[in-house]
């Protein structure tokens, strides 16, 4: 058998707040590529959108960007990468995948000690295979993938080079039928062999909006996100007013 292709996981979203989720979207994930025999997953990335992307309640980068950084101290393979908020102005999607892939190839092709690189993703694992290619998904949920039918909200171009060069790997949700999307999208059925539908056996229905809603109204979000989260929120006193 041939050997398997390493392969990073990259989710793009507000991350705010981070969950338990957003977590599990990662393990779900890593299972269902290795478990086909092709794949070896090395790295999970975490990419919290610009603080200019216009969605309600968005609060500042620095904060969700920390919180990150604090969930994923339980993780030995998922780290995040503030790219993307570094940056001038909002990046779209595809903008994240080809930095990520690039990223991968000057780890992999040069073996250079590229600090910024090594801040995103794990060299140590990496280099152990410069001889092969390091295949750069992204990771999602059906919400997501069904988003790709809202008019003007992805551009076709943008589409293509996302399932035709990078790929997906989409967590199915309770209520969604993402095979049935592809079927009716002529772009992806065109590419549904790079899209890779994984089924969440245990529904998770946790969402960011849900924990917002619950801080705001002053109720408990323990088990719902890590404690560590929880308790960096409480302490700046994140999400207790509508932002």
């Amino acid at each position: 058998m041939a050997s398997k292709s390493p392969l990073i996981l990259l989710a793009c979203g507000s991350f705010n707040p981070i969950t338990h989720m957003h977590l599990r979207l990662f393990e779900n994930a890593r299972d269902a590529m290795n478990a086909t025999g092709y794949y070896n997953v090395k790295a999970g990335i975490v990419s919290p959108v610009h603080d200019s992307y216009k969605k309600e309640g968005l609060i500042s980068s620095k904060h969700r960007l920390e919180m990150c950084n604090i969930a994923l101290q339980t993780s030995d393979w998922i780290r995040c990468n503030d790219w993307e908020c570094r940056r001038s102005e909002w990046s779209r999607t595809v903008e994240v995948l080809r930095y990520i892939k690039s990223i991968s190839h000057q780890l992999v092709g040069h073996g250079e000690d590229d600090k910024e690189a090594s801040i995103f993703i794990f060299s140590i694992y990496i280099a152990t295979e410069r001889c092969q290619d390091v295949g750069v998904k992204l990771l999602c949920g059906a919400d997501l993938l069904e988003s790709f039918a809202t008019p003007n909200l992805w551009s076709t171009d943008d589409l293509q080079e996302i399932v035709e060069k990078f790929g997906l790997v989409c967590i199915t949700r309770h209520g969604s039928d993402p095979r049935k999307f592809i079927y009716l999208s002529d772009l992806l059925w065109k590419y549904e062999n790079n899209i890779h539908i994984v089924t969440e056996w245990i529904p998770n229905e946790i969402s960011s909006t849900c924990i917002r809603r619950a801080l705001r109204r002053q109720q408990s979000i323990k088990y719902l996100v890590p404690d560590s989260v929880a308790d960096y929120i409480y302490k700046h006193s994140l999400y207790s007013t509508v932002h």
